[in-house]
């Protein structure tokens, strides 16, 4: 498996799907997993997945010239500033500020070792093309039946390891750029993502509408292409978690990317109808991202600030620790592959509100649906939730029997029985 990150080292959740992913599959008889990241810090749980680091990896540049391992990913450039969850706008800003210098591909010599971020920083390109280079020389060095290509990062990876090997990959979409962007795509990940896509011999997609997407988007055949649903994790021990409130108030909380994506400004607005229906309510909106000052200075403008509150990006049991101090979740997504953060919330006992444009929308019954831009729908539902005990009573029991039942172990089956289509 090739992924960009592994908890505990995680910018969103890409990271938190791998990690459940592998082990929900570590219970399958026969089955092992050399899971590669670009760096490896070494205090990953490491239980039921074996790790690796890119940047540990020695090279022999001839084998890379000899094998072709970057044949068609030539127009990956050195030094790009590309981010993977940043706006068209910010992309923008960052290109025209860059002093671009033309270089290419790989610096290294024979026996050397390339060197890895493993964040998501201004070389992003870079990283991406010599990650490709060491998957090669992977899938020369281990032995192993199938590749599998987490999200379009390691696309590129996962085709190298594929030209050097001859094994079957399969890529898994945990997004698309048209929903990162809103649908401005960058033109390089959208070919990048095609390029996978299409060299993939299998496409998982982590639920029917971003199946719908590669299909329609990207041209793929539909019988290449399958769903398998992502889960959650077992809940920590919720207990030791708790935070002590220390105010009367209710609290709703936005937990996610403060971009374009997620719906943020819809959560804002929802907001200020309800803080004028009622006022014993606090606003939480825990992330990060380029739309973070601007939904400050928004609730300022609108007056609710005092009932505003801005965490920064949560992760881990931080996020468990707001969950523990929330009535109500809020995910007004505007495209959302799957959604995670619903499957905590509800699996803490907080009622969830989530939006039709969402993949989890599809499996969930126990969470209220509103459409993203249906603002009053969205205030009506947090009203609704704050103040009839007994609807936030019912979505509390029913909820958390429902996201129970949603095992990592089920998706593991699901994948492996994908593997199984190319290896008997």
């Amino acid at each position: 498996m090739f992924g960009w990150e592994f908890p505990p080292h995680i910018s969103g959740g890409l990271g938190t799907a791998c990690y459940g992913l592998t082990r929900g599959m570590a219970s399958i008889s026969g089955l092992e997993i050399l899971f590669v990241v670009p760096k490896a810090y070494g205090d990953e749980d490491q239980s039921r997945v074996r790790l690796l680091g890119a940047g540990d990896v020695s090279l022999d540049i001839r084998k890379v010239k000899e094998h072709q391992y970057l044949q068609d990913l030539s127009y990956i450039e050195i030094h790009s500033n590309l981010l993977p969850y940043t706006s068209p706008e910010e992309y923008e800003e960052l290109v025209n500020k860059a002093e671009h210098q033309g270089e290419r591909l790989v610096h290294t010599s024979m026996g050397g070792k390339l060197s890895f971020t493993g964040k998501y920083g201004k070389n992003l390109y870079e990283e991406i093309a010599n990650y490709a280079v060491v998957a090669g020389e992977v899938a020369l060095k281990y032995d192993f039946d199938i590749i599998h290509s987490h999200d379009w990062l390691t696309y590129p990876a996962g085709i190298a390891a594929k030209r050097a090997s001859g094994k079957p990959l399969v890529i898994h979409v945990h997004a698309t750029d048209f929903d990162r962007s809103g649908g401005k795509v960058n033109p390089t990940v959208f070919e990048i993502e095609k390029m996978g896509m299409h060299l993939a011999d299998k496409i998982i997609a982590v639920s029917n509408l971003t199946r719908k997407t590669v299909i329609e988007k990207y041209g793929i055949d539909p019988d290449k292409v399958e769903t398998v649903y992502n889960a959650v994790d077992p809940l920590p021990d919720h207990e030791k978690l708790k935070l002590k409130r220390g105010i009367n108030d209710k609290v709703v909380t936005f937990l996610g990317r403060i971009t374009l994506q997620k719906g943020p400004e819809y959560f804002v607005q929802a907001a200020h109808k309800v803080l004028q229906k009622m006022d014993n309510v606090r606003f939480v909106m825990a992330g990060s991202g380029e739309l973070l000052e601007k939904m400050i200075h928004w609730t300022a403008s609108l007056g609710i600030s005092d009932r505003f509150h801005f965490t920064g990006f949560l992760k881990g049991d931080d996020v468990f620790r707001m969950f523990s101090i929330s009535d109500v979740y809020v995910m007004p997504s505007v495209s959302e592959p799957f959604g995670i953060s619903p499957l905590e919330a509800m699996q803490s006992n907080v009622p969830s509100i989530i939006s039709y444009q969402s993949g989890v929308a599809e499996i969930l019954k126990h969470a209220f649906k509103v459409d993203f831009w249906d603002v009053d729908a969205l205030a009506d539902a947090i009203y609704g939730i704050l103040n009839y005990p007994s609807l936030a009573r019912m979505f509390k029991k029913y909820g958390v029997q429902e996201v129970n039942d949603m095992k990592w172990e089920n998706s593991g089956k699901k994948v492996y029985d994908i593997y199984r289509e190319f290896v008997k």
